[in-house]
């Protein structure tokens, strides 16, 4: 069965891009029957904060896409080391004393342009131990076959074969000065011990993989299936970067925006990699089921937002759909974090608002009415109905007080009563509705209007009327 992974370094907030990769290992993982590791990669203490560490679980949390098994690179140090001392027993590796830079980057020497330090892979085992022995410093850097002809040769699931001369292959380092493993020797030797099938990962990283594949050659271990995915790219044609665009690519950002996680995932998805029958609405169980990594793209795939709207309008539509699939009650309980109202209040007032909302937060403006102890103010022409005057705007209110202090203050009932109101005074429906609208709600623009003061309750409802008819 498979075992993916994803290995997040907490040294930021949990992008969008990392996101995706997230999901994708955990679709492949669930699609097929297998095992999602979350491995945290912080070896590199320099860089790492509690903060990212932080954000990276909220992130994932939120998203509610468990995973199996949980790692930390930190705590496998010995394991690194000693697959770095079994390369250098069998002469795959070498110690390179450069003083400059400590031979710790992947290039030094003139420009960072050398594939190798002739100097110091030429040294001899025991010149190499005396060294050592004598405390000098020293990095420890793969010795890539220069002069053997041909590739390192690797079929990726999404790019295809793939191949890179060895000549072209720098010596990189697996062991930095201070002792600590690189990148390419952790990621490899965690994943050759925790026995992943299927490495996939941003495209960023395929330049990686012949030296990965090197090293699991050096030890000996099945390389596993390599499914490099499409970048994300922003409307300016950049990568999608933290760095430049900001808390538009943090996972937080749509969370506390509102967005639905499965929406978000949906939205995700479909950046980069698309079902057989081109849906774009998918519920989580549908996107397991159809998930391949043959169907993943190899064009990067463009996030739309400006300044005025941090938002993809894909992202957005998705959401709303989302949105409205859902039963009300589950809906109140996404309501809960971003209204002033308890739970069983938002459970009348969700299907009120369900197609009005495109994000959650939404509910603030769409129904703030509800939770106001008093409207803000309005201009009192809203008051007016269509083909009336303020007169007729003042007469509909009085009535609508009169009726509405004895209506049945149900739904059916107000809708009754309005209508026979209207009916009296000898108006049509729309104008004795209307006025009242705006008088409960403060505005023209609501939800439906007898559902609206059913929630709202008659006390509410009168004294709001009563205060409209002051204005006329």
């Amino acid at each position: 069965m498979p075992r993916v992974r994803f290995a997040p370094s907490p040294t930021g907030f949990l992008h969008i891009g990392s996101a995706r990769t997230y999901i994708f290992n955990w679709l492949y993982a669930r699609h097929n029957g297998g095992t999602m590791i979350l491995r945290i990669d912080d070896t590199d203490v320099g860089r790492n904060t509690d903060a990212s560490l932080t954000s990276i679980f909220e992130g994932l949390r939120w998203l509610g896409l468990g995973w199996d098994e949980e790692y930390k690179q930190s705590d496998r140090l010995a394991l690194h080391r000693s697959v770095a001392q079994a390369i250098f027993e069998k002469d795959l590796a070498y110690r390179d004393f450069t003083a400059a830079q400590s031979g710790d980057s992947e290039k030094s020497g003139a420009q960072g342009t050398w594939l190798f330090n002739a100097g110091m892979r030429q040294l001899s085992r025991e010149q190499s131990d005396r060294r050592a022995a004598a405390g000098e410093p020293f990095a420890l850097r793969f010795r890539v076959p220069h002069d053997r002809i041909g590739h390192v040769q690797f079929s990726d699931a999404v790019y295809g074969d793939q191949a890179k001369a060895y000549a072209d292959i720098e010596d990189f380092a697996l062991l930095r000065s201070d002792g600590m493993p690189t990148y390419h020797l952790a990621n490899c030797a965690d994943d050759a011990d925790l026995r992943i099938t299927h490495i996939i990962r941003g495209q960023e990283h395929l330049s990686n993989a012949f030296k990965h594949k090197l090293i699991f050659d050096a030890v000996g271990a099945e390389s596993p299936t390599f499914a490099h995915l499409p970048l994300l790219m922003a409307p300016d044609g950049m990568k999608l970067s933290k760095r430049v665009h900001g808390p538009v690519v943090s996972v937080t950002t749509y969370r506390d925006a509102g967005f639905l996680p499965q929406a978000f995932i949906n939205f995700l998805c479909l950046l980069g990699w698309s079902p057989k029958n081109d849906r774009e609405k998918l519920s989580r169980q549908e996107t397991v089921d159809l998930f391949t990594l043959e169907g993943i793209n190899r064009a990067n795939a463009v996030v739309n937002f400006t300044e005025e709207d941090p938002f993809d309008a894909k992202a957005l539509w998705l959401n709303a759909e989302h949105i409205r699939s859902l039963p009300p009650n589950e809906l109140a309980r996404e309501l809960l974090p971003f209204a002033p109202a308890d739970l069983e209040t938002l459970r009348k007032i969700a299907p009120l608002i369900q197609e009005r909302i495109k994000l959650l937060r939404d509910v603030r403006s769409v129904a703030d009415f509800f939770f106001a102890g008093q409207l803000p103010p309005y201009d009192s022409a809203e008051l007016i109905p269509k083909k009336g005057d303020a007169a007729m705007a003042k007469t509909v209110l009085l009535k609508a007080r009169e009726v509405l202090a004895t209506a049945d203050f149900s739904h059916d009932g107000l809708d009754a009563a309005l209508r026979a109101a209207s009916v009296s005074l000898g108006i049509k429906a729309g104008q004795m509705f209307e006025p009242v609208r705006v008088a409960v709600c403060g505005r023209k623009t609501a939800p439906p209007l007898f559902g609206t003061m059913e929630v709202l309750g008659r006390d509410t409802c009168v004294t709001r009327i009563a205060q409209a008819i002051e204005k006329l």
